[in-house]
């Protein structure tokens, strides 16, 4: 895996469900992990699993996967987080004579992968896609049998997740007090423009003309803070746009509850976490209909979908938000972890009798 416990981000997420899915199912012995990504946040494991130090370098990572697999077995199952780790993982399967299992989300998975990689992916016995775009892209170009690919989407902690009051702390801290507030959680990064940052600052100014009030919050690290920076000035919206950068964790649920709309009309996004998180907390939600965003809106069931390269038609489902002619909010139970669990139990049950059948 890139990683799991401790980690940051959409994947590393799913990563953990996977894990305390597996560490649930009775049949499960033991799952031994092998990140490549160093934790940022101290984590507790769950019964099972084991999580076992980074390996950076792409070379000692390979060495270290080979070393684990002949001497920390026997081992009925690989699975692996990553196509771009699909190579090594297919080695490590044709070294034990054990089935392999891979792991697809978005980009990384839509484009045809070279020959030698393309090998092992076909080989893999089950390939779990995020969403069915996912699952239609990698059909597309993989040549392999449809049943193969099977759809286990995200989930989310209803819990955690849930709708409640504007926190009053937060929104005195923030500057948010009278305001109606977009909001979009998510890296910022140049490689990332296509989750739409830039489309929502151009739809401000017009915006602002009915709703004076009206504050875009960006949750999220990474380089191209500074180019949003730079486009909201020149749009004249840099005093309505407000930058939080990295929110930790546990101040999540809150954030949600300070908005209005959740608004991230991506192009190229493989699902989206953050609309489950959004809507489990009560708030509409406003993506693009390009990409895998549709599996978690559910087709426009969920919310609204827009044509993410569409300023006026973005512009005009904001407005139309905000001016209270409001979205059905929805509840993202079918999304639950528990549905998530039984989902994977019934795929590895199955895969199982296949195996041991053939």
């Amino acid at each position: 895996m890139t990683d799991a416990f401790g980690g940051r981000g959409g994947i590393a997420q799913y990563n953990r469900d996977f894990l305390n899915a597996l560490s649930g199912i009775e049949k499960v012995d033991k799952v031994i992990v092998l990140p490549r990504l160093a934790a940022d946040e101290e984590f507790q494991l769950p019964e099972k699993i084991v999580q076992l130090k980074p390996v950076f370098h792409p070379a000692a990572y390979s060495l270290r996967a080979l070393w684990i697999s002949l001497t920390r077995g026997p081992f009925d199952l690989i699975f692996c987080g990553h196509i771009r780790m699909s190579l090594l993982a297919g080695l490590v399967s044709l070294v034990m004579r054990k089935p392999l299992w891979l792991q697809i989300h978005g980009i990384e998975a839509w484009a045809k992968a070279g020959r030698v990689e393309t090998f092992f992916i076909k080989r893999a016995v089950v390939i779990l896609s995020v969403s069915r775009f996912s699952r239609r892209k990698i059909l597309s170009w993989a040549n392999v049998d449809p049943a193969q690919v099977k759809v286990l989407s995200n989930a989310v902690d209803l819990s955690r997740f849930k709708p409640g009051a504007k926190p009053k702390k937060l929104l005195e801290q923030w500057g948010l007090s009278n305001c109606q507030v977009m909001l979009t959680v998510s890296r910022l990064d140049a490689s990332e423009r296509y989750k739409g940052h830039s489309l929502v600052i151009k739809a401000m100014p017009e915006l602002l003309k009915s709703h004076p009030q009206l504050r875009y919050v960006i949750a999220g690290s990474g380089g191209d803070q500074l180019f949003l920076k730079c486009l909201a000035k020149e749009c004249g919206v840099q005093n309505e746009v407000i930058f939080l950068g990295q929110i930790q964790e546990s101040l999540k649920p809150e954030l949600y509850h300070l908005a209005d709309v959740f608004v991230m009309p991506s192009k190229k996004e493989g699902f989206g976490i953050v609309f489950l998180e959004a809507m489990a907390s009560g708030v509409p939600v406003i993506a693009g209909n390009k990409d895998g965003s549709v599996d978690p809106l559910r087709d426009g069931e969920n919310g609204r979908l827009v044509n993410p390269d569409d300023l006026h038609e973005l512009t005009a489902a904001i407005e139309e938000q905000l001016s209270g002619n409001e979205y059905k909010r929805v509840s993202a139970t079918q999304f639950s972890f528990s549905n998530f669990k039984n989902h994977l139990s019934n795929i590895l049950k199955s895969v199982s009798h296949d195996t041991r059948s053939a």
